[in-house]
């Protein structure tokens, strides 16, 4: 039996922590889930004084991705349409999936449910990969009979799920290339072109105006510091991914980018996009909604926006009605929060989710199709300073020693 450090989310929403003993790490998730905690993280504890290298189990195992996942979530519903027995239908997927890692997975579930323990539970084991929404959808599809379109409404909301995310990454990946390609700009520039200059410059005994000579300064102390120079941006690239690696740097940072200019209000839009499909579908499953804010918080893909949704359940505990608690969390749009008002008004929340979801992706759709134009100015102002600073460091001089030559 060995040691396990979890992470988990009690049934109040709040975040605790703690070790517990355990056969497995699934063994270990469906002790939290047993005592009514949503696990978020489990890790195993290596022994005190255990000798050589423990490389982690699975490293060299391909990951489950979100394709696998909607593969097997559209598979799962063809199976049950067809009235196929789930655990029949299992071992088939787990045969026939090129995962290894995710097979083991189906065959343990497979396995689960031959010895009698419920679908949702069975799942709930694997909290790796199966988050809280896939399993409250499920444990709903159990007790009502329809587990085919529990499987049927998570194939669709993964799916859309991922163009989302892909638009998401679409939007922060243009102007990271913009980024990156204008800094590699000013490195060549800095390191190869101004040191030519600057022999030129050299040679002569002409009067070097203060722009060149501090363009002058930082190329000398780039071409004599650039392995330290290296050094310090890998360092800083590595230290902000374990910031951001950290829940309170993670919170930080997804905040941060909600308030960059231009980007912003796209992937405010795109996260906001994410949880009310993600909501609607829930709802429409007959998740409560208490159960449903904890479940899709994480779908959200913001740790900024998931915090408030958590905090929402305890309004809505509390008895106050959700439109009132959204106003109150501050990070929805006044179309979220109107159509709020109108399914609350009509008892067809999860309709005017899904609708709000629905516009949101066409309005996201949209803003990645024409990023290109909304960062181009920014663009051009940042081309037309590093020329206006090359023409003033380098070029004037340049100017200078051309008039000085034609008066020989």
């Amino acid at each position: 039996m060995s040691t396990y450090r979890y992470r988990a989310r009690d049934a109040t929403g709040a975040l605790r922590s703690g070790t517990l003993a355990a056969d497995s790490e699934a063994a270990a998730a469906a002790q939290l889930i047993d005592s009514g905690a949503s696990p978020l993280e489990i890790v195993e504890e290596r022994a005190a004084g255990a000798g050589g290298l423990k490389l982690p189990a699975g490293l060299f195992q391909r990951k489950i991705t979100t394709d696998d996942l909607i593969l097997f979530s559209r598979q799962m519903y063809s199976i049950t349409k067809a009235g196929v027995p789930i655990i029949q239908g299992l071992a088939r997927l787990a045969e026939s999936t090129p995962n290894p890692r995710f097979a083991a997975i189906l065959h343990e579930i497979s396995r689960d449910l031959e010895g009698g323990r419920e679908i949702s539970a069975a799942f709930a084991r694997h909290p790796e990969v199966f988050d809280t929404l896939y399993v409250s959808m499920l444990r709903v599809g159990e007790m009502t009979g329809e587990i085919e379109r529990a499987f049927q409404s998570l194939y669709q909301y993964l799916a859309n799920d991922k163009v989302v995310a892909n638009r998401i990454k679409t939007a922060m990946r243009y102007p990271i290339f913009v980024i990156v390609a204008i800094g590699i700009a000013i490195g060549v520039l800095t390191v190869l072109v101004i040191p030519a200059f600057a022999k030129v410059f050299a040679s002569t005994n002409l009067a070097l105006p203060l722009p060149t000579r501090i363009i002058l300064g930082i190329s000398d102390f780039a071409n004599r510091n650039w392995p330290a120079i290296l050094a310090a941006i890998g360092a800083g690239v590595f230290a902000f991914r374990r910031w951001t690696a950290t829940e309170a740097g993670r919170l930080a940072w997804d905040r941060a980018r909600l308030k960059i200019p231009k980007v912003g209000s796209v992937l405010l839009r795109a996260t906001l996009a994410r949880f009310t499909r993600a909501l609607g579908i829930a709802l429409a499953a007959g998740v409560p909604i208490t159960h449903a804010l904890v479940s899709v918080a994480r779908a959200s893909g913001n740790a900024h926006i998931a915090a408030k949704i958590v905090a929402m359940r305890t309004g809505v505990e509390r008895g106050d009605s959700l439109l009132r608690t959204a106003g109150q969390a501050g990070v929805f749009t006044p179309v979220v929060l109107q159509m709020i008002a109108v399914g609350e008004e009509t008892g067809q929340l999860d309709a005017m989710m899904l609708e709000v979801a629905d516009f949101y992706d066409r309005e996201v759709e949209y803003d990645v199709a024409n990023l290109s134009a909304i960062i181009e100015p920014v663009l051009t102002v940042v081309v037309g300073v590093m020329v206006l600073v090359l023409a003033l460091g380098v070029f004037l001089p340049m100017w200078d020693l051309t008039q000085l030559a034609g008066r020989r």
